[in-house]
């Protein structure tokens, strides 16, 4: 597993500006190692007001990511589409996608591994994946320099 310092100082390297986000078991690990960041995080209610925050920091020049739980990003399906769609922001997203290494494993109940990348295909966001359990910093750093660069809007889903 990666150390939250080298998730953020990867997110850095990477160009983003702030971190809009509601930290989750998995995602809330970094908060220690954000603290000490440049990144500027921010913490939101729901999940469509990460991506609303998100769209009016991009409008003011800066490089968002939103990172969300998959069942978040459910959530905040409309202004995901908005800010894709019809505003055409590369909108820069990271999905904890809950429980995909048991589903990896065999069957599990929790039906967030089914669902996460169907609904970023449907949304026809740009996608790759990243299993921190797996990756290394090297391959950490290169997935999240492609995600910040991608011309349009996209997802890095972040198995958990």
């Amino acid at each position: 597993m990666l150390d939250p310092g080298v998730i953020v100082a990867a997110l850095e390297a990477a160009g983003f500006t702030h971190l809009v986000w509601i930290p989750d078991s998995h995602l809330g690990t970094w908060e220690p190692a954000l603290a000490n960041s440049r990144l500027a995080p921010i913490r939101v209610c729901r999940e469509g007001e990460a991506v609303g925050l998100a769209i009016g920091l991009m409008l003011g020049g800066a490089r968002p990511l939103v990172a969300v739980q998959c069942t978040g990003f459910f959530e905040a399906g409309d202004a995901v589409r908005n800010a894709a769609h019809d505003l055409k922001l590369p909108l820069k997203m990271l999905v904890g996608v809950r429980s995909a290494r048991a589903a990896k494993a065999g069957p599990v109940r929790d039906n967030c591994p089914h669902f996460a990348e169907r609904v970023v295909v449907a949304w026809e966001l740009h996608r790759t994946r990243f299993d921190p359990a797996e990756g290394d910093a090297t391959a950490l750093a290169a997935a999240l320099r492609a995600l910040a660069d991608h011309p349009t809007a996209a997802a890095l889903l972040w198995d958990e």
